[in-house]
């Protein structure tokens, strides 16, 4: 049984950055894909990135292409999300996850149904 935490949300101003973190425990994550979502109240879980634990390949929504940034320490068993340029759009609850296989498709990296563990989440707050 794989262990997500996240860690790092906060209050932070437009235009402003965060990194999040995701301590993975419970298992080798070797062969899993890594995700992270977005919920923002009232609206469905939105994909934001993920990527291939053993090859690091990553995917990321077009929403946040270029500004966020998605990074992993194997020897540790985390994983980063860098938030930079921030909008208030993007306020919501931020979410790791893990699927127990590699996805090499888009949607797969993007459907949340995919995806066998979740952490609990973490608020992300972004004034304007």
């Amino acid at each position: 049984q794989a262990q997500l935490v996240e860690s790092g949300g906060g209050l932070v101003q437009a235009g402003g950055s965060l990194r999040l973190s995701c301590a993975a425990s419970g298992r080798a994550f070797s062969g899993y894909t890594m995700g992270w979502f977005r919920q923002a109240p009232g609206k469905e879980r939105e994909f934001v990135g993920g990527f291939r634990w053993d090859d690091a390949y990553t995917y990321y929504s077009d929403s946040v292409k270029g500004r966020f940034g998605i990074s992993r320490d194997k020897v540790n068993n985390a994983v980063y999300l860098q938030m930079n340029s921030l909008v208030p759009e993007e306020t919501a609850v931020y979410y790791c996850a893990a699927a127990q296989r590699e996805y090499y498709f888009r949607s797969a990296f993007s459907n949340a149904g995919n995806y066998d563990y979740w952490g609990q989440g973490t608020q992300v707050t972004v004034s304007s």
